[in-house]
Protein backbone atom coordinates (compact mmCIF):
# COMPACT_ATOMS: atom_id res chain seq x y z
CA UNK A 1 0.00 0.00 0.00
CA UNK A 2 1.42 3.54 -1.21
CA UNK A 3 2.35 5.83 2.06
CA UNK A 4 0.10 8.89 2.20
CA UNK A 5 2.40 12.04 1.07
CA UNK A 6 2.66 15.05 4.23
CA UNK A 7 0.57 17.57 3.09
CA UNK A 8 2.02 20.47 1.71
CA UNK A 9 1.00 23.89 2.87
CA UNK A 10 -0.77 26.17 0.44
CA UNK A 11 1.65 28.92 -1.38
CA UNK A 12 -0.98 32.41 -1.36
CA UNK A 13 -0.12 35.29 -3.00
CA UNK A 14 -1.55 38.23 -0.52
CA UNK A 15 -2.19 41.58 -2.46
CA UNK A 16 -4.44 43.61 0.21
CA UNK A 17 -2.05 45.59 2.82
CA UNK A 18 -3.61 44.19 5.78
CA UNK A 19 -3.63 40.69 4.65
CA UNK A 20 0.02 41.21 3.80
CA UNK A 21 0.64 42.36 7.00
CA UNK A 22 -1.43 39.53 9.39
CA UNK A 23 0.26 37.16 6.97
CA UNK A 24 3.73 38.08 7.59
CA UNK A 25 3.29 38.47 11.71
CA UNK A 26 1.78 34.44 11.10
CA UNK A 27 5.16 34.03 9.35
CA UNK A 28 7.08 35.83 11.86
CA UNK A 29 5.59 34.27 15.10
CA UNK A 30 5.57 30.94 13.28
CA UNK A 31 9.55 31.34 12.87
CA UNK A 32 10.41 32.63 16.06
CA UNK A 33 8.45 29.45 17.52
CA UNK A 34 10.31 27.31 15.45
CA UNK A 35 13.83 28.52 15.67
CA UNK A 36 13.50 30.70 19.08
CA UNK A 37 12.86 34.79 19.65
CA UNK A 38 15.45 36.76 18.03
CA UNK A 39 15.79 34.20 15.28
CA UNK A 40 14.42 37.17 12.67
CA UNK A 41 13.49 41.02 13.63
CA UNK A 42 13.13 44.22 11.86
CA UNK A 43 16.79 46.25 11.34
CA UNK A 44 15.49 49.22 13.15
CA UNK A 45 13.95 47.76 16.10
CA UNK A 46 15.22 48.54 19.95
CA UNK A 47 13.52 45.70 21.31
CA UNK A 48 16.11 43.85 23.72
CA UNK A 49 16.14 40.26 24.12
CA UNK A 50 16.27 38.55 27.55
CA UNK A 51 19.98 38.25 27.54
CA UNK A 52 22.57 39.02 30.27
CA UNK A 53 25.18 41.06 29.30
CA UNK A 54 28.98 41.54 30.19
CA UNK A 55 30.24 44.99 30.03
CA UNK A 56 32.97 45.87 27.71
CA UNK A 57 34.58 48.58 29.21
CA UNK A 58 33.39 51.26 26.91
CA UNK A 59 30.05 52.91 27.67
CA UNK A 60 29.43 53.46 23.56
CA UNK A 61 30.31 49.56 22.82
CA UNK A 62 28.10 48.67 25.85
CA UNK A 63 25.22 50.41 23.64
CA UNK A 64 25.82 49.67 20.35
CA UNK A 65 25.87 46.18 21.54
CA UNK A 66 22.14 46.56 22.05
CA UNK A 67 22.11 44.97 25.20
CA UNK A 68 24.91 46.12 27.39
CA UNK A 69 27.87 44.21 26.71
CA UNK A 70 28.89 40.82 25.14
CA UNK A 71 26.25 37.89 26.07
CA UNK A 72 26.58 35.48 28.09
CA UNK A 73 26.16 31.63 26.85
CA UNK A 74 26.95 32.88 23.32
CA UNK A 75 30.58 32.56 20.90
CA UNK A 76 31.47 35.93 19.96
CA UNK A 77 34.47 36.65 17.41
CA UNK A 78 36.94 40.15 17.54
CA UNK A 79 39.49 40.53 15.07
CA UNK A 80 41.52 43.36 13.81
CA UNK A 81 44.75 44.03 12.41
CA UNK A 82 47.95 43.96 14.37
CA UNK A 83 47.93 46.14 17.41
CA UNK A 84 44.78 47.60 16.68
CA UNK A 85 43.45 46.64 20.49
CA UNK A 86 41.65 43.24 20.37
CA UNK A 87 43.98 41.77 23.41
CA UNK A 88 43.20 44.94 25.18
CA UNK A 89 39.20 44.98 24.46
CA UNK A 90 39.31 41.65 26.11
CA UNK A 91 41.30 42.07 28.99
CA UNK A 92 38.91 44.80 29.99
CA UNK A 93 36.01 42.90 29.49
CA UNK A 94 37.69 40.30 32.07
CA UNK A 95 38.30 43.21 34.41
CA UNK A 96 34.38 43.97 34.25
CA UNK A 97 33.10 40.73 34.68
CA UNK A 98 35.56 40.39 37.88
CA UNK A 99 33.89 43.28 39.05
CA UNK A 100 30.50 41.37 39.05
CA UNK A 101 31.90 38.30 40.45
CA UNK A 102 32.76 36.60 36.90
CA UNK A 103 35.60 33.78 37.07
CA UNK A 104 37.18 33.86 33.54
CA UNK A 105 39.86 31.97 31.61
CA UNK A 106 42.54 33.23 29.42
CA UNK A 107 44.12 30.30 27.05
CA UNK A 108 47.00 31.79 25.99
CA UNK A 109 47.50 30.66 22.74
CA UNK A 110 50.01 32.76 21.51
CA UNK A 111 52.22 33.12 24.93
CA UNK A 112 52.82 36.39 24.79
CA UNK A 113 50.08 37.46 27.73
CA UNK A 114 51.15 40.68 29.72
CA UNK A 115 50.81 40.31 33.61
CA UNK A 116 52.01 43.56 34.17
CA UNK A 117 49.77 45.24 31.69
CA UNK A 118 46.76 43.09 32.53
CA UNK A 119 47.24 44.15 36.33
CA UNK A 120 46.74 48.26 35.06
CA UNK A 121 43.81 47.38 33.08
CA UNK A 122 41.99 46.27 36.04
CA UNK A 123 42.33 42.72 35.94
CA UNK A 124 43.04 40.66 39.01
CA UNK A 125 45.24 38.48 38.02
CA UNK A 126 45.34 36.01 41.42
CA UNK A 127 41.77 35.01 40.08
CA UNK A 128 42.55 34.66 36.76
CA UNK A 129 42.82 31.36 34.94
CA UNK A 130 45.53 30.89 32.22
CA UNK A 131 46.29 28.06 29.81
CA UNK A 132 49.40 28.40 27.53
CA UNK A 133 48.83 25.25 25.42
CA UNK A 134 51.05 23.55 23.40
CA UNK A 135 48.90 23.14 20.11
CA UNK A 136 45.29 23.82 19.11
CA UNK A 137 43.79 20.51 19.93
CA UNK A 138 44.91 20.64 23.62
CA UNK A 139 43.82 24.64 23.90
CA UNK A 140 40.04 23.79 22.77
CA UNK A 141 40.20 20.53 24.81
CA UNK A 142 40.77 22.81 27.59
CA UNK A 143 38.31 25.24 26.68
CA UNK A 144 36.02 23.00 26.13
CA UNK A 145 36.71 21.23 29.60
CA UNK A 146 35.88 24.72 31.33
CA UNK A 147 32.78 24.98 29.48
CA UNK A 148 31.35 21.80 30.42
CA UNK A 149 32.55 22.60 34.06
CA UNK A 150 30.11 25.14 34.33
CA UNK A 151 32.14 27.33 36.90
CA UNK A 152 33.59 29.01 34.10
CA UNK A 153 31.60 32.43 33.37
CA UNK A 154 33.70 33.88 30.21
CA UNK A 155 36.87 32.17 27.95
CA UNK A 156 39.14 34.04 25.75
CA UNK A 157 40.80 32.55 23.25
CA UNK A 158 44.15 34.48 22.12
CA UNK A 159 43.84 33.52 19.26
CA UNK A 160 42.51 31.27 16.28
CA UNK A 161 45.21 31.86 14.14
CA UNK A 162 48.15 30.55 17.09
CA UNK A 163 45.76 27.22 17.60
CA UNK A 164 48.20 25.12 15.51
CA UNK A 165 46.97 21.95 14.48
CA UNK A 166 49.79 19.02 16.18
CA UNK A 167 50.03 17.24 12.83
CA UNK A 168 51.44 20.35 11.65
CA UNK A 169 53.64 21.29 14.79
CA UNK A 170 54.83 17.40 14.55
CA UNK A 171 55.46 17.45 10.97
CA UNK A 172 58.21 19.19 8.48
CA UNK A 173 58.39 22.96 8.09
CA UNK A 174 57.67 22.81 3.89
CA UNK A 175 54.58 20.00 4.44
CA UNK A 176 51.44 20.82 3.13
CA UNK A 177 48.46 20.72 5.37
CA UNK A 178 45.52 22.37 3.43
CA UNK A 179 42.84 23.11 5.63
CA UNK A 180 43.53 21.42 8.46
CA UNK A 181 43.31 24.54 11.04
CA UNK A 182 39.34 25.06 9.70
CA UNK A 183 38.50 21.29 10.25
CA UNK A 184 39.88 21.51 13.43
CA UNK A 185 37.80 24.73 14.44
CA UNK A 186 34.91 23.23 12.96
CA UNK A 187 34.87 20.20 14.71
CA UNK A 188 35.69 22.30 17.88
CA UNK A 189 32.80 24.61 17.02
CA UNK A 190 30.44 21.91 16.70
CA UNK A 191 31.25 20.32 20.02
CA UNK A 192 31.19 24.26 21.85
CA UNK A 193 27.96 25.38 20.95
CA UNK A 194 25.57 23.11 22.88
CA UNK A 195 27.79 23.31 25.87
CA UNK A 196 28.52 27.27 25.95
CA UNK A 197 24.29 27.44 25.43
CA UNK A 198 23.53 25.07 28.82
CA UNK A 199 25.79 26.45 30.78
CA UNK A 200 25.47 30.39 29.48
CA UNK A 201 29.16 30.60 29.43
CA UNK A 202 31.01 33.26 27.15
CA UNK A 203 33.40 32.18 24.94
CA UNK A 204 35.37 35.24 22.73
CA UNK A 205 38.10 34.61 20.08
CA UNK A 206 40.26 36.43 19.03
CA UNK A 207 41.46 36.44 15.37
CA UNK A 208 43.57 37.83 12.91
CA UNK A 209 43.34 39.01 9.73
CA UNK A 210 44.36 37.83 6.43
CA UNK A 211 44.49 38.44 2.73
CA UNK A 212 43.19 36.94 -0.15
CA UNK A 213 45.36 36.46 -3.21
CA UNK A 214 44.12 37.14 -6.23
CA UNK A 215 41.07 38.99 -5.39
CA UNK A 216 40.54 42.10 -7.80
CA UNK A 217 37.21 43.08 -6.69
CA UNK A 218 35.65 43.55 -3.41
CA UNK A 219 37.14 43.20 0.17
CA UNK A 220 40.51 40.50 -0.08
CA UNK A 221 40.50 40.73 3.59
CA UNK A 222 39.90 37.71 5.43
CA UNK A 223 40.22 36.30 9.29
CA UNK A 224 41.92 32.33 9.90
CA UNK A 225 40.52 29.45 10.68
CA UNK A 226 38.24 29.20 7.60
CA UNK A 227 34.13 30.27 8.07
CA UNK A 228 32.47 27.74 10.46
CA UNK A 229 33.45 30.75 13.66
CA UNK A 230 31.64 33.33 11.35
CA UNK A 231 28.73 31.64 11.60
CA UNK A 232 28.57 29.88 15.05
CA UNK A 233 29.53 33.40 16.24
CA UNK A 234 26.82 36.04 17.56
CA UNK A 235 28.60 38.57 17.85
CA UNK A 236 31.44 39.55 15.78
CA UNK A 237 33.71 42.83 16.21
CA UNK A 238 35.45 44.61 14.02
CA UNK A 239 38.25 46.54 15.59
CA UNK A 240 40.62 48.86 13.81
CA UNK A 241 43.23 51.37 14.92
CA UNK A 242 42.50 54.85 13.04
CA UNK A 243 44.96 57.53 14.85
CA UNK A 244 47.44 58.46 17.32
CA UNK A 245 46.37 60.27 20.34
CA UNK A 246 48.86 62.65 20.91
CA UNK A 247 50.54 64.72 24.34
CA UNK A 248 52.78 67.07 22.30
CA UNK A 249 55.25 65.10 20.31
CA UNK A 250 54.62 62.19 22.29
CA UNK A 251 52.42 59.71 21.39
CA UNK A 252 50.21 58.17 24.07
CA UNK A 253 47.79 56.15 22.65
CA UNK A 254 45.73 55.21 19.74
CA UNK A 255 42.13 56.48 18.24
CA UNK A 256 40.21 52.93 17.71
CA UNK A 257 36.90 52.31 15.74
CA UNK A 258 34.68 48.80 16.62
CA UNK A 259 31.95 48.15 13.95
CA UNK A 260 29.65 45.60 15.04
CA UNK A 261 29.82 43.44 11.69
CA UNK A 262 27.21 40.60 13.44
CA UNK A 263 24.71 40.56 15.96
CA UNK A 264 22.01 38.05 16.83
CA UNK A 265 20.94 39.42 19.67
CA UNK A 266 20.07 43.10 18.47
CA UNK A 267 20.19 44.78 15.09
CA UNK A 268 24.25 45.20 13.78
CA UNK A 269 26.18 47.40 11.82
CA UNK A 270 26.67 50.10 14.47
CA UNK A 271 29.79 52.05 15.01
CA UNK A 272 31.74 53.46 17.88
CA UNK A 273 35.00 55.00 18.68
CA UNK A 274 37.22 55.48 21.79
CA UNK A 275 40.62 55.98 22.71
CA UNK A 276 43.25 53.60 24.25
CA UNK A 277 45.41 54.89 26.05
CA UNK A 278 48.88 52.96 26.68
CA UNK A 279 49.19 51.43 29.63
CA UNK A 280 45.68 52.48 30.81
CA UNK A 281 43.00 50.71 28.65
CA UNK A 282 40.04 52.30 27.11
CA UNK A 283 39.70 55.93 28.05
CA UNK A 284 36.18 55.67 29.69
CA UNK A 285 36.11 59.25 31.05
CA UNK A 286 36.97 60.98 27.77
CA UNK A 287 34.09 58.37 26.17
CA UNK A 288 31.85 59.66 28.58
CA UNK A 289 32.85 63.43 27.91
CA UNK A 290 32.37 62.58 24.23
CA UNK A 291 28.76 60.74 24.79
CA UNK A 292 27.45 63.52 27.60
CA UNK A 293 27.82 66.82 25.02
CA UNK A 294 26.13 64.57 22.50
CA UNK A 295 23.47 64.42 25.04
CA UNK A 296 23.23 67.76 26.32
CA UNK A 297 24.12 66.20 29.89
CA UNK A 298 27.40 68.33 29.55
CA UNK A 299 27.18 71.30 28.37
CA UNK A 300 29.86 73.34 26.01
CA UNK A 301 30.36 76.92 25.51
CA UNK A 302 33.21 77.97 23.33
CA UNK A 303 36.13 76.06 25.21
CA UNK A 304 34.57 75.45 28.07
CA UNK A 305 32.65 72.62 29.46
CA UNK A 306 29.87 72.61 31.84
CA UNK A 307 28.25 70.16 33.91
CA UNK A 308 24.70 71.36 36.09
CA UNK A 309 25.58 75.26 35.81
CA UNK A 310 29.24 74.63 37.33
CA UNK A 311 32.47 74.81 34.71
CA UNK A 312 34.04 71.75 34.99
CA UNK A 313 37.07 72.38 32.93
CA UNK A 314 38.58 74.51 29.51
CA UNK A 315 39.13 71.94 27.38
CA UNK A 316 39.02 68.19 26.86
CA UNK A 317 41.93 67.52 29.34
CA UNK A 318 40.74 69.34 31.82
CA UNK A 319 37.09 68.25 31.52
CA UNK A 320 38.48 64.61 31.45
CA UNK A 321 40.12 65.45 34.76
CA UNK A 322 37.39 66.56 36.66
CA UNK A 323 35.83 63.23 35.94
CA UNK A 324 38.27 61.48 36.81
CA UNK A 325 38.69 63.40 40.33
CA UNK A 326 34.41 63.15 40.90
CA UNK A 327 33.69 59.65 40.05
CA UNK A 328 30.24 60.03 41.90
CA UNK A 329 29.46 62.39 38.88
CA UNK A 330 30.90 60.56 36.48
CA UNK A 331 28.81 57.68 37.22
CA UNK A 332 25.46 59.51 37.54
CA UNK A 333 26.33 60.68 33.91
CA UNK A 334 26.58 57.05 32.69
CA UNK A 335 23.73 56.32 34.24
CA UNK A 336 21.32 58.82 32.68
CA UNK A 337 23.33 58.26 29.27
CA UNK A 338 22.14 54.53 29.32
CA UNK A 339 18.94 55.34 29.86
CA UNK A 340 18.82 57.91 27.32
CA UNK A 341 19.53 55.47 24.90
CA UNK A 342 16.81 53.22 25.72
CA UNK A 343 14.87 55.71 24.96
CA UNK A 344 16.73 57.11 21.38
CA UNK A 345 19.31 54.25 20.79
CA UNK A 346 20.27 55.75 17.28
CA UNK A 347 21.27 59.30 18.78
CA UNK A 348 24.15 57.71 20.94
CA UNK A 349 25.73 56.71 17.49
CA UNK A 350 26.53 60.19 16.70
CA UNK A 351 29.72 60.79 18.94
CA UNK A 352 32.04 59.90 16.26
CA UNK A 353 30.24 62.37 14.16
CA UNK A 354 29.26 64.95 15.93
CA UNK A 355 31.22 64.97 19.77
CA UNK A 356 34.62 63.97 18.45
CA UNK A 357 34.15 66.51 15.69
CA UNK A 358 33.48 69.18 18.25
CA UNK A 359 36.36 68.44 20.86
CA UNK A 360 39.19 68.05 17.86
CA UNK A 361 38.02 71.88 16.48
CA UNK A 362 37.97 73.01 20.46
CA UNK A 363 42.00 71.24 20.40
CA UNK A 364 42.64 72.79 17.24
CA UNK A 365 41.58 76.39 18.09
CA UNK A 366 43.16 77.23 21.63
CA UNK A 367 45.84 74.61 20.90
CA UNK A 368 45.28 72.52 24.31
CA UNK A 369 47.35 69.33 24.53
CA UNK A 370 45.80 66.04 25.44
Amino acid sequence: MAEKKAATPNVVKHTEPESKEKALQAALAQIEKQFGKGSIMKLGETQQLDIEAVSTGSIGLDLALGIGGLPMGRIVEIFGPESSGKTTLTLSLIAQAQKVGKTCAFIDAEHALDPVYAQKLGVKTKDLLISQPDNGEQALEICDALVRSGAVDVIIVDSVAALTPKAEIEGEMGDSHMGLQARLMSQALRKLTGNIKTTNCLVVFINQIRMKIGVMFGNPETTTGGNALKFYASVRLDIRRTGSVKNGDEIIGSETKVKVVKNKVAPPFRTVEFDIMYGQGISKTGELLNLGVVHGLIKKSGAWFSYEGNKIGQGKNNAVKWLLDNPEQADIIEKNIRELFLENPDKTLLIEETAKDEVDILEEQFDEEL
